[in-house]
């Protein structure tokens, strides 16, 4: 998720996946302000097993596009509503 405001909504979907037995991690990672840590953490994710991310972001909503553009995983990108 873009922003630690996105938690709320993004927990959802992490304990939607747990009831059904999916492994899953959440992250806080910009595209905007933090983009070497997102390269690193995206760099990371096929050696550690993942298969597919799911990134939610209010404002641009650029993170499922920038994490897109790192990998060949597939990438969901869930908008998020933020105050403009």
């Amino acid at each position: 998720m873009g922003s630690a405001s996105d938690q709320a909504t993004m927990r959802l979907a992490a304990d939607a996946l747990e009831n059904l037995g999916v492994e899953c991690e959440t992250r806080v990672l910009s595209a905007h302000r933090t983009p070497e840590a997102l390269r690193e953490w995206v760099d990371s994710l096929e050696g550690r097993g993942v298969r597919v991310v799911i990134c939610g972001a209010g404002g641009a909503a650029h993170l499922a596009g920038a994490v897109a553009a790192l990998t060949t995983l597939p990438v969901i990108g869930v908008p998020l509503v933020a105050p403009i």
